[in-house]
């Protein structure tokens, strides 16, 4: 037996027990003829104490950072008592040793926080493993997985495999593909998600599906994706929204209270996508503070009648112009408002500069267009964005969509520096009625803002026979956000082929290309096919918002670079001569 008990378990009521201890060695501290050593395992730390007579032991077998040892001793109360670990009230007073493994020294430091930057550390990726923050961050991945199996569980879901080679399909991404041997010069695609196969077993009758299964996007990385991810995927037929809705908040509940005590009180707010984009400029709105968009003139329409006789063409020539009150910011000094323009100048923002106007606390008013509005004008501007004594207003203007985008972007770093976004608190809703497609300008087509299989509201079905009312068609579809992060999507599915087949003309996709890549899907509606719909559940984003973080990356054991690549194994790599021939890929 290599332990009785584990580095994490040991207490004062052990005290005066023998015990086995196995684990690695994480700190060796010598103070003259006595030795203490940090013993880790996956559950903790246990101090190992080494008098003079064990110490001569220690000369001759020297332990270093990383060995796995095995030792056997006397559980024994601490002098020293250290209140930051659970055994921290005890050691173990050791009799006997046995180095099981000597280790290399690791490149970085092993603990809480760590001397190595993120390339070395994914590199040596099974030692960063070790590390208490990532070993809290897998756990608690765990922990989400175990409690979402237990609550789908328990309203019927069966957890049913969908396979990985698939067939190419166009969802949205790139597919990565996969060459196929024994059928030369084709290819299989790796799924992009489980979509098609959750519809057909619907059609199979399984009323209830859920899987939390990879899926594999081709596309550029950030901190927030992957290639592969996880996504807790879910299917439900004879349903209707409001069926989705209440299911998944009810999965979302029990989550929160399973693993982070968290009770999310009261239903989670609906908004829809209309007054999200107005509101906060973006369909994933963070709702854990205010500040909201204010329209002072959008595509082209002025909201605020102050604006009219204004002689100052950066606003008159500019299709939208918004603002954002911030609170208590009246008092910023040039040097802090010189930092914003430079910030909202940046290339990922793109705007070239910000208006401020200060709403001092004894009711005057100052602002960077002073040339072009009098006092009256930004005192009338102030009212309509419901500014207060001591705000800033900060002000962007241009065209529409990156001015939108500038603006929600701008209200969250100011968030950030008034430290309103606190990840301790959890501020989910629902944001519906998306619209069904998107026109791309560029190509002069319409394509599906969620995906192909999306239904129309019910209502809006016969607006799919005028093309010219694409644009007013709303998704039957929903989004699940939280603290600004999109969690989840989904929606009711089209189930009937004639409306799939309208789908599919829509974006621009003959009859002939439309059989050849989902003929089997659109069959198979034509035997059956009851109402459904369903959502998928990023596991990624989930867990990292859970465990308060902004990055995906220390929530998968073993994740991508920015650049896609495993470090550690160094791949993508290239294969040989002989593989490429067996792939027909070399000839």
């Amino acid at each position: 037996m290599y332990r009785t008990h584990n580095c994490g378990e040991l207490r004062l009521a052990q005290a005066g027990s023998e015990v086995t201890l196995a684990g690695w060695a994480q700190t060796v501290r010598k103070f003259g003829s006595i030795t203490f050593i940090d013993l880790r395992d996956r559950y903790g730390v246990t101090q190992l104490y080494f008098s003079e007579q064990m110490n001569a032991i220690l000369d001759q077998k020297p332990v270093g950072r990383e060995y796995v040892i095995q030792v056997k001793g006397r559980v024994v109360e601490r002098a020293s008592k250290n209140a930051k670990i659970p055994t921290g009230d005890v050691e173990v007073e050791i009799t006997a040793m046995e180095i099981l493994n000597a280790a290399a020294t690791p490149p970085f430091t092993i603990e809480e926080e760590s001397d190595g930057g993120d390339e070395l550390r994914m590199k040596y990726r099974y030692l960063d493993l070790r590390r208490p923050p990532l070993k809290r961050n897998i756990e608690l991945r765990y922990k989400v997985n175990r409690s979402v199996r237990n609550y789908l569980d328990t309203q019927g879901f069966f957890d049913i495999e969908t396979p990985f080679l698939i067939r190419s399909t166009p969802e949205g991404a790139r597919d990565f593909v996969v060459p196929s041997r024994m059928n030369e010069g084709q290819f299989y695609a790796l799924p992009q998600s489980p979509q098609t196969f959750k519809q057909l077993l619907m059609v199979s009758g399984y009323d209830r599906y859920y899987q939390i299964v990879k899926c594999f996007r081709d596309e550029d990385l950030r901190a927030d994706r992957q290639p592969e991810f996880t996504q807790i995927d879910c299917e439900m037929s004879f349903v209707e929204q409001e069926d989705i809705l209440n299911m998944f908040e009810g999965l979302f509940r029990h989550v929160f209270k399973d693993v982070k005590g968290v009770e999310i009180a009261g239903a989670l707010p609906r908004m829809t996508f209309a007054d999200a984009m107005w509101y906060y400029g973006n369909d994933k709105p963070d709702i854990r503070f205010e500040m909201k968009l204010c329209n002072l003139k959008s595509a082209g329409k002025v909201y605020c009648d102050t604006l009219n006789d204004v002689d100052f063409k950066v606003f008159s020539e500019a299709a939208t112009i918004l603002a954002i009150a911030v609170p208590g910011t009246a008092e910023y000094t040039r040097k802090q408002l010189d930092e914003l323009t430079e910030w909202v100048k940046r290339p990922q923002i793109g705007m070239s500069g910000v208006v401020n106007v200060k709403c001092n606390a004894d009711g005057t008013y100052k602002s960077s267009v002073d040339k072009f509005f009098t006092e009256d004008k930004l005192k009338a501007l102030a009212a309509h964005c419901g500014a207060n004594a001591g705000d800033l207003i900060l002000v962007l203007a241009g065209a529409e969509a990156r001015t939108r985008k500038a603006m929600s972007e701008l209200r969250l770093e100011m968030g950030n520096r008034l430290g309103l976004r606190d990840n301790s608190i959890y501020k989910p809703l629902w944001v519906v009625d998306f619209p069904l497609f998107e026109l791309d300008e560029e190509n002069d087509r319409w394509v599906a803002r969620h995906h192909p299989f999306t239904s129309p509201k019910p209502e809006q079905i016969a607006l799919m026979d005028d093309r010219a009312r694409y644009g007013e068609i709303n998704a039957n579809a929903y989004d699940l956000v939280l603290n600004g992060t999109e969690i989840g999507g989904g929606s009711i599915r089209i189930f009937r082929r004639e409306l799939q087949e309208k789908m599919f003309a829509a974006l621009g996709m003959s009859k002939e290309e439309a059989q050849d890549k989902f003929g089997f899907l659109m069959g198979a509606f034509e035997y059956g096919a009851p109402p459904h719909g369903g959502i998928a559940l990023g596991m990624d984003r989930l867990c990292a918002l859970l465990g308060g973080q902004e990055s995906i990356r220390d929530f998968i054991a073993f994740p991508k670079n920015n650049a896609g690549r495993d470090v550690m194994l160094d791949a993508p790599s290239a294969i040989d001569d002989v593989q490429m021939k067996e792939l027909g890929l070399k000839h």
